[in-house]
């Protein structure tokens, strides 16, 4: 066969190859956009995507260096060339061009002064000129700010967006502001818990104490070991959960104390499955139960009494009861007692652990009590057994 023919053919080889390989690249191609979806699939997917991002330091307690970070991401949102965030303090903070900053203070304390979003032309900006879109980010208790939106020129779609976006950012520092409240007020619960502990209960412990220091030498040091056991647990300066098993230990020491206050008149069972001790549970939470058991149902009690505690395997919930067969609460004042009512002056470790599982929990997971005069009172809790985020809700 001839040079000629041969070359031919292979250059017909290889021309086939190309073609056959443009073709399964370009169907690659092809399926590749199928995928990403429509361009408003794919417009949505980026806003939600920059919007999150930016959601997760606009809730972060406004320090400089997480604005800056939401900031960048509300930039990429509105598509504007530069965008200043100015708070409350008049703190200003830029992702662009940082000369704009030497007017964004004054342009958000005139938007914030007249509580509507404005639009400023013509702004000199070291050697150029800009426009700026300025939004207030009201709140509902007041103004927390305002965001300043740099772009020349300015188009109407830009106006509007910039005001929904400062509403949107609005909502998220409430919501920062909110989590902030919460975990103030659980620490603050957990105080008052602490704080109702110390008082009655040091007391009575250091006089059982006192009472075996002659008689019995080695029972009064055996019960110095669990009261100093029991109030290590009780003020430790870290951590909002523990586990039941770890809560459990403590109660075990502060039965201990109680006995021996108590003597014979106090009886106490346990029933606890093995599957529900690593179940994490918010620190203090079932201690103060017993610990109402013992003061408000069997100390006024003549001839004392008996508590049960059980720990029960529920499926994905691990429940736990307190018992006591004492002298019962009046259930219209345990009512007004759970829901705040001060002038009850009682029952304050039952109202706090109630409020702190609604709180980490949701509104179900509150205390269930069943009570009356004279008839005992029974306390359970419900804890999903994976525990709990540190935002309040549930995690795996």
């Amino acid at each position: 066969m001839p040079e000629s023919t041969l070359l031919a053919a292979a250059l017909g080889v290889v021309g086939g190859a190309l073609a056959v390989g443009l073709v399964v690249f370009l169907r690659r191609i092809v399926l590749a956009s199928k995928e990403l979806g429509t361009d408003a699939e794919r417009a949505t997917y980026q806003t939600l995507h920059l919007a999150s991002r930016a959601a997760k330091h606009l809730r972060g307690g406004g320090g400089e260096a997480e604005v800056l970070r939401a900031g960048r991401h509300l930039r990429a949102l509105l598509g504007c060339e530069s965008l200043a965030i100015v708070d409350r303090t008049g703190r200003v903070t830029v992702d662009g061009d940082d000369a704009v900053r030497a007017v964004a203070a004054d342009l958000a304390a005139a938007a914030i002064a007249s509580g509507k979003p404005q639009v400023q032309r013509h702004l000199s900006i070291g050697a150029s000129e800009t426009d700026a879109i300025v939004a207030p980010v009201l709140g509902s208790a007041g103004p927390f700010g305002a965001i300043v939106a740099f772009s020349t020129p300015v188009r109407a779609g830009l106006v509007r967006a910039t005001g929904e976006v400062a509403d949107w950012v609005a909502a998220q520092v409430e919501l920062g502001e909110l989590d902030a409240s919460r975990t103030a007020l659980a620490e603050a619960e957990v105080r008052a818990l602490r704080a109702q502990i110390s008082p009655h209960f040091i007391y009575n412990s250091l006089n059982a104490i006192a009472s075996f220091i002659n008689t019995d030498p080695a029972k009064a040091r055996e019960l110095v070991l669990e009261f100093a056991d029991f109030t290590r647990y009780s003020f430790r300066r870290h951590g909002d959960f523990t586990t039941v098993a770890e809560e459990l230990r403590s109660i075990d020491s502060y039965l201990r104390l109680e006995r021996a206050r108590f003597g014979d008149r106090l009886t106490v069972t346990l029933q606890i499955a093995p599957e529900v001790l690593s179940t994490v549970v918010p620190f203090l939470s079932i201690q103060p139960l017993v610990e109402n058991a013992v003061r408000h149902g069997l100390e006024s009690k003549e001839g004392g009494g008996r508590i049960a505690i059980t720990a029960a395997d529920s499926g994905a919930f691990a429940e736990l009861t307190v018992e006591d067969d004492g002298v019962g609460i009046d259930p219209e004042t345990l009512a007004r007692a759970l829901a705040g009512d001060p002038s009850t002056g009682e029952h304050v470790g039952l109202r706090n652990v109630d409020a702190r599982l609604r709180q980490v929990y949701g509104d179900e997971h509150g205390l269930v009590v069943e009570t009356n005069v004279g008839a005992g009172t029974l306390v359970r809790m419900r804890v999903p057994k994976a525990g709990p985020k540190r935002d309040g809700r549930t995690t795996p």
